[in-house]
């Protein structure tokens, strides 16, 4: 929980500053070693779940180690200064361990007092009022006499302000350790267990999803150039705009920006909550098929539904919004696709679907493909084959 409040606080001020204009001169430094300050307390939450040394902690590791072997030239170097030698072991837990409570603490340390150094020797930003620009020649001289007029000092009004919220915060912290409880550690982790789908905590669950939904070809170049793109984008922000407006009302593009961010990354951590990517491993087993679709049918649709669930299709197809999410759901499937095209979908595949032309047998397919051509409303008729539709239409217009 307080790596939570943590990342959650660091990137709350971040978008307050961000959009009161902050970053602009003459406090180009502050907004740096912030950005940086980030970047420390996200290694600070990750080498924290690490240390957890479970299911999921193992398999992150393994994903970040997998990440940082990409890169190139000291990729290898990288993972094995991480791992400390070529797979993760008791030497992995004792480097973590002096990273997250040694190495990154210290720095975090360092970073915070020269923010804090900073903040005392310019001040703490002004309220942004529309119509208040920065301009370089003048700016410090307009500070100095608003601080002069309305200014009120930083001991002992803003430290007496700053220990309330810190108070508030430990309160919220223990309140919630106490209510929810601890996240993990979810016993010791098994590397034979394959079946496994690791999830990050909640402030990399973005990147959990994103990473799922990249095609495998786009994965190196968007993980290698994304990060530092982003990085780079933030640090040159108050030298590239470090003048003008500071007021978010006359900043729409500032607004715009938060918004989509804020929008993008809602998004994909509620799909990382759901994770419809990944198949329902034991739904073939678990959960059989709805009776509504197994009533009326014949025997070699029956025997379709027992080659559905034998071969796991349940895994990645739902019915009646029970089973996987990976595929599309087959409750309607008879309305979008004609036998020819079934037949086709279930030995050739297609898409992130593989082929099943060597798994099942002629009669299995046959009796799978009945068993599909039954899902549909009972008031609606199913596709047709182009050939099925002329031999019905010639049937219905012959003379008896």
């Amino acid at each position: 929980w307080g790596s939570t409040f943590m990342v959650a606080i660091v990137l709350v001020h971040m978008v307050q500053v961000f959009l009161f204009g902050a970053y602009k001169f003459p406090r180009e430094l502050t907004w740096i070693v912030g950005v940086l300050l980030l970047l420390v307390t996200l290694g600070m939450a990750f080498t924290g779940q690490v240390l957890r040394f479970d299911q999921d902690a193992y398999w992150g590791l393994g994903i970040g180690a997998s990440i940082a072997s990409r890169v190139p030239v000291i990729g290898p170097w990288a993972v094995n200064l991480m791992l400390g030698g070529p797979i993760i072991a008791g030497v992995t837990l004792s480097r973590f361990f002096a990273l997250h409570v040694f190495v990154i603490p210290g720095l975090l340390i360092a970073f915070v007092g020269v923010h804090l150094l900073m903040v005392l020797k310019l001040g703490i930003n002004e309220w942004p009022m529309p119509g208040r620009i920065v301009r370089r020649a003048t700016y410090m001289q307009e500070y100095h006499e608003l601080t002069h007029k309305e200014g009120v000092p930083f001991v002992p009004n803003a430290v007496w302000k700053d220990i309330l919220f810190s108070g508030f915060i430990l309160v919220a912290i223990a309140v919630c350790a106490v209510h929810f409880g601890p996240f993990g550690p979810g016993g010791q982790p098994d590397p034979t267990i394959i079946q496994t789908a690791p999830r990050p905590d909640f402030f990399f669950l973005w990147l959990y999803a994103l990473l799922s939904f990249l095609p495998p070809s786009a994965e190196t170049p968007i993980l290698l150039i994304g990060p530092a793109i982003g990085i780079i984008v933030l640090l040159a922000l108050p030298f590239v705009a470090g003048e003008g407006e500071k007021s978010w009302k006359r900043r729409p593009i500032a607004v715009l920006t938060i918004l989509l961010v804020a929008v993008a990354l809602g998004t994909l951590t509620h799909l990382a909550e759901h994770a419809p990517w990944s198949p329902v491993m034991n739904a073939w087993s678990s959960q059989p098929i709805p009776a509504e679709f197994l009533q009326g049918r014949t025997a070699l649709e029956r025997h379709g539904a027992l080659v559905f669930q034998a071969k796991q299709c349940h895994n990645c197809h739902s019915l009646d919004g029970k089973g996987g999410q990976r595929g599309p759901a087959l409750d309607t499937i008879a309305l979008r696709l004609t036998e020819d095209q079934l037949i086709r979908q279930v030995i050739q595949g297609g898409g992130n679907m593989p082929a099943y032309g060597k798994n099942l047998s002629p009669a299995e397919t046959t009796a799978l493909v009945a068993f599909l051509e039954t899902l549909h409303p009972a008031n609606q008729k199913p596709a047709r084959n182009a050939s099925q539709a002329m031999a019905l239409r010639t049937n219905e217009v012959s003379p008896r």
